[in-house]
């Protein structure tokens, strides 16, 4: 019983890290998809001073251009990120299926063994029919 307990407490920290990598993933993805916004802003305020909005022109800023290109950037890493959420959360339900399936274990072995002790206690404390020869 001792080992499964240790191991219970093992699972349970497993399941917080987990917990605590999907978390730090998903707010990973929310700052790229944030600061991509504030690009994206930013993108437009350049070419509206500018007055130029097409790419390819020679006029149009250099600085909008490098915030495209980091905007995307952003995006292809949030794009990679989301990949790796998907995996995170899959480990994570795995590992909470596991100790699911150690919890019931350990239910059902201190259920036995409290039937068993009860039963115990019922023979001991029956009294004991001798038969007259």
């Amino acid at each position: 019983m001792k080992s499964r307990d240790a191991l219970i407490r093992l699972k349970r920290f497993e399941i917080e890290e987990k917990r605590r990598k999907v978390v730090e993933i998903e707010t990973m993805i929310g700052d790229f998809n944030h600061m991509a916004s504030d690009l994206d802003r930013q993108i437009a305020i350049e070419q509206e001073r500018a007055g130029v909005s097409d790419v390819n022109h020679y006029a149009y800023p250099t600085f909008a251009k490098a915030a495209m290109q980091r905007r995307n950037n952003l995006a292809t890493s949030a794009e990679n990120l989301a990949g790796k959420l998907a995996a995170a959360r899959g480990d994570l339900d795995e590992a909470c299926e596991e100790l699911k399936k150690i919890e019931l274990l350990e239910e059902r072995d201190t259920e036995r063994l409290r039937l068993e002790e009860a039963r115990t206690s019922d023979i001991e404390v029956a009294p004991v029919h001798r038969v007259a020869s």
